[in-house]
């Protein structure tokens, strides 16, 4: 939701403008954390909860402090006065001092700065949430502090309106120290609470720190040039001396090096590069020079892309914080309607001055049940745990993943750039009889040409070492997970396994036996038909992941069923599966049968997580209960995926699993403290434990309570932070 100068949310029009003096970034557009629904250009408050807005996206080497710089003025300039105030309140009533009529007056004087200038922003924002009829903890505060500060006003200037009855100490009580107090220690934990918000965005900020503000472009004369990063286009050659930041996404021209790439993908060990191999931008150059093509830039590259999804999910909301919402929905007007009944139950049953303890309780419960903490209980586990998972390298779609991810017990893999590398490596042709080698090679190269798959790419690159003329192909049709299919020179070509084959009416059976024992020694096999009639077969292999066999076996022991599904033959799959201990093979499958067996184990009560890379396992991946995507893979993959590993490493889901768990406990841990601090607050603020000890809730106390509940939230929260 985006508004021109009236934030818009779901039910209407909030009617303020954004305010703020600090800087902010030039288009910046501010959130709520605990409602990701409402957005607006610039900083200002929610209109639902009335909390702080902060930007969607932080801007590198940039933080909005506004709301924290006018906080923190508003406390330190009135907390002299409120300090006064509470002095004179307590100690001024002792024989010799003040005048009864002069301490009125002189706190009047010194809580009305404190009151009007320092708690403006709180009666602001309760006053929005009168007029947009949501009532929030703005409202509980405002009406608290308002009530406090308006009835000693009233008893200051016209005292002989009150009853005799209100008399205390010589003069009509006031309570102008308690309406000061709640402002100063309100605008206290509000400096607080803000300051340890503003640590939950510091994944994001880091990330975007690591990208540099310039880079260095070879001119098409040979001259060097630095120009700033936002001028790089695709195509542009770049020069990356040892030390500096990878400008942007690209490949290797001339040169090599080792590249650090492990804040972007939590691989610890610096990874070799040479000409051809591929660079994410903002990784660290460490030894070497190199000069590099620039094939992504802007908002396509990899760290805009992980900085877009990190931030999506931070500003999600956890299925989890529905019971959350629910309650805290009409916890407002019940808690007025309690503050209500505690005023009402005092001013006819209380002791002596009755109308004093009734105010000082229905104070100390509007102040005491501000449902702060619930709303921060779960958005706050969220902030952190997200940040902590990009810096591992893992990217949570939302914050369903997180709480989802912790319940699968069914893993099913891909394997073809999941459990092996992902770039094969061209084996050997075998021709049928009366077939060349080469013209075989050749017409499957030129129709592979436009495939993405990495089998494809495999082939096409084994015929440009033997310097193969290629053509271009005609009606290319991509048949996912099957094969394709085109016309080469007025010849129609078909390049696939053996569903593709029979589908066409097409004999294997001549080369069956040699297609079986290439799989067995764990190649996959691509079956060539020209014109109708088998030509050949390609036999390119994929070596395993080195991190595969261990994370295999990880995920066995921590009690997670793996199931290998893929679209090679069962020969190979077979022959993988037993290198990997994985027990559980499915060979030639589609894309539906993927889905289909997902289906298969949902309906027999399992939780699925399915992973895999490219664009064939994508419907796979919406269907399962939580779809992994290699960050090594395809876009369609990872925009189909709910959680994405950027480094392509499966043992990352261990590590995801341990960040899911973490983080459910830890939102369960603050939704009970919020709970059972409303649930035991506003009955001791009430007074319900006065007939028994004479105790009383103050209502500055209730205002310390309060701010310490938020503050334990967002610390529990940052806890999340040493994972």
């Amino acid at each position: 939701m985006r508004c021109d100068g009236r934030m818009k949310t779901r039910e209407g029009t909030c009617g303020h403008a954004p305010h703020g003096d600090g800087p902010t970034a030039p288009g910046a557009v501010y959130t709520c954390p605990m409602h990701p629904e409402v957005r607006q250009p610039g900083p200002g408050h929610c209109p639902i909860c009335g909390m702080a807005l902060e930007p969607l996206l932080p801007a590198a080497g940039h933080a909005d402090t506004s709301e924290f710089d006018d906080g923190s003025r508003r406390f330190w300039r009135t907390l002299p006065l409120t300090l006064l105030t509470v002095v004179l309140a307590m100690a001024g009533h002792r024989p010799g001092g003040l005048a009864p009529a002069l301490r009125s007056w002189l706190e009047l004087a010194l809580a009305t700065p404190v009151v009007l200038w320092g708690g403006w922003p709180f009666f602001a924002r309760a006053a929005r949430s009168v007029r947009d009829r949501r009532p929030n903890m703005w409202t509980l505060i405002g009406l608290g502090v308002a009530i406090a500060y308006g009835y000693s006003v009233a008893a200051t200037l016209i005292p002989q309106a009150f009853p005799a009855s209100f008399a205390q100490h010589g003069r009509v009580g006031v309570y102008f120290e308690s309406a000061a107090a709640i402002t100063s220690l309100t605008l206290l934990g509000q400096m607080l609470e803000l300051g340890a918000r503003a640590r939950t965005s510091t994944a994001i900020e880091a990330l975007l720190n690591l990208a540099p503000r310039t880079a260095r472009r070879l001119r098409a004369d040979g001259a060097e040039e630095d120009v700033p990063l936002a001028e790089v286009r695709v195509g542009d050659r770049l020069r990356v001396r040892p030390g500096e930041n990878v400008p942007t996404d690209g490949v290797v021209l001339d040169g090599s090096s080792t590249v650090d790439e492990s804040m972007l993908t939590g691989e610890p060990v610096p990874v070799a590069k040479r000409v051809g191999d591929k660079l994410i931008g903002a990784s660290l150059n460490t030894t070497g020079g190199f000069v590099m093509r620039a094939e992504r830039v802007g908002s396509a590259t990899v760290l805009a892309q992980i900085v877009r999804m990190v931030a999506q999910a931070q500003r999600s909301r956890a299925p989890m914080q529905r019971l959350a919402d629910v309650v805290a929905g009409g916890f407002v007007l019940a808690v007025i309607a309690v503050a209500a009944i505690t005023f009402v139950a005092w001013a006819a049953l209380g002791p002596e001055p009755r109308v004093a303890y009734a105010l000082l309780n229905a104070l100390a419960v509007l102040i005491i049940a501000c449902p702060c903490a619930l709303g921060l209980a779960t958005p706050m586990s969220i902030l952190v745990a997200t940040g902590q998972a990009a810096r591992a390298g893992i990217l949570f779609r939302d914050a369903a993943a997180i709480e989802a991810l912790r319940t699968i017990d069914t893993l099913v893999v891909d394997k073809t750039g999941t459990l092996t590398a992902g770039k094969p490596v061209f084996a050997r042709c075998v021709p049928a009889p009366g077939q060349d080698e080469d013209a075989v090679l050749r017409l499957a190269a030129s129709l592979d040409r436009a495939s993405e798959h990495p089998l494809a790419q495999a082939i096409v690159a084994e015929a440009g070492r033997r310097n193969l003329p290629l053509a271009e192909p005609a009606g290319f049709r991509n048949e996912p997970g099957i094969g394709v299919a085109g016309t080469i020179e007025g010849r129609a070509v078909l390049l696939g396994g053996t569903a593709l084959m029979a589908r066409a009416g097409i004999d294997v059976a001549p080369l069956h036996d040699a297609a079986e024992r290439l799989r067995a020694e764990g190649a996959s096999v691509v079956h060539v038909a020209i014109a109708g009639r088998l030509a050949g077969l390609l036999a390119v292999s994929d070596p395993i992941k080195p991190g595969a066999p261990t994370a295999v076996r990880e995920l066995g022991r921590s009690g997670m069923r793996v199931i290998m599904a893929s679209g090679d033959g069962w020969t190979t799959v077979r022959a993988v599966g037993a290198r990997l201990g994985i027990e559980e093979v499915i060979g030639e499958a589609s894309p539906q049968d993927k889905v289909a067996l997902i289906a298969r184990l949902q309906a027999a009560g399992r939780k699925v997580a399915m992973a895999g890379d490219g664009i064939n396992d994508a419907p796979a991946l919406a269907r399962a209960d939580v779809g992994i995507a290699m960050g090594t893979g395809t876009d369609v993959a990872m925009n189909s995926a709910h959680v994405t590993l950027v480094q392509g490493d499966l043992g990352a889901i261990l590590r995801a699993r341990t960040i899911s768990t973490q983080t459910v406990r830890n939102m369960r841990q603050n939704l009970v403290f919020a709970f059972v601090y409303n649930a035991l607050g506003v009955p001791l603020a009430a007074g319900v434990l006065y007939p028994l000890t004479g105790t009383l809730l103050s209502p500055m106390i209730a205002a310390l309570a309060m701010s310490a509940s938020s503050l334990s939230v967002v610390g529990n929260a940052l806890r999340l932070r040493r994972l």
